[in-house]
């Protein structure tokens, strides 16, 4: 049983023109894209299986990310299911030379953990253990409800 701070993840992209719109700020697809592999890692880490997305709930975008700035995008696994894992997924706007960070993106997807033959297959229940482990999983909360807490 993995705790929900074993599951968090983080990952930076440099946002180049190929990966912006004719507004000069990062795609939203590409974006999601980023937001959809690091909640893939974050499942696996718990599930020890291949997961896949199976939904996107409310996908908020606050503010874009100009070109030449960095897309940090956390996510951390926050509750189960059977066979499923939710997971809150944040992007933010960071300066690459200040760190300054400013949050842009706030989701929560659900993946389904699957076994070789692409069947659903059931997963682990998701410890507590810390202090962090219950802040983290309440923020998550909080935002299915609409709230917009970061992690």
């Amino acid at each position: 049983m993995a705790s929900i701070s074993e599951t968090y993840l983080e990952n930076r992209e440099r946002i180049q023109p190929n990966d912006t719109n004719n507004y000069g700020a990062a795609h939203g697809g590409n974006v999601v894209r980023w937001m959809d592999e690091i909640g893939a890692l974050c499942a696996m880490r718990h599930a020890g299986e291949t997961c896949v997305t199976a939904h996107v709930d409310d996908l908020d975008f606050k503010r874009p990310i100009p070109q030449g700035d960095t897309c940090v995008v956390s996510g951390y696994a926050y509750a189960t299911g059977r066979t499923s894992i939710r997971i809150r997924l944040q992007a933010f706007h960071e300066a690459p030379r200040t760190g300054d960070r400013e949050q842009t993106t706030d989701s929560r997807f659900v993946f389904v953990a699957v076994d070789d033959d692409g069947r659903p297959t059931t997963v682990p229940e998701l410890a507590v253990e810390t202090e962090r482990c219950a802040r983290l999983r309440e923020a998550a909360l909080a935002g299915e409800t609409g709230g917009t807490e970061t992690s």
